[in-house]
């Protein structure tokens, strides 16, 4: 074998290693990502389970035909508003 050849081969042998080090790199990265938009969307399901529940509420409300209730709720939930010597409790997470 002729000294061009085997440098030649080297060169390839390297290039080749080089090529597979930075495709196994790059597949890692993707994978990390997979799994955080996983959490996100995880996340999100949550919040539109949560939202959807607030939804039927409120449908339920107005189709009660109540407006005091539906006033009386939101002032407690925006406002903190209480009836007099009536305690309220937050939850700490």
């Amino acid at each position: 074998m002729s000294v061009k050849k085997r440098k030649a081969s080297i060169f390839l042998r390297l290039m080749v290693i080089a090529l597979s080090v930075y495709m196994i790199f790059t597949l890692i990265g993707l994978w990390n990502d997979l799994d955080e938009s996983y959490a996100t969307l995880k996340e999100l399901e949550l919040k539109k389970e949560t939202t959807e529940a607030q939804i039927e509420e409120y449908k339920a409300l107005l189709a009660d035909g109540s407006q005091k209730a539906i006033i009386e709720k939101a002032a407690r939930e925006r406002f903190g508003y209480a009836y007099p010597g009536e305690e309220i409790y937050k939850e700490i997470k």
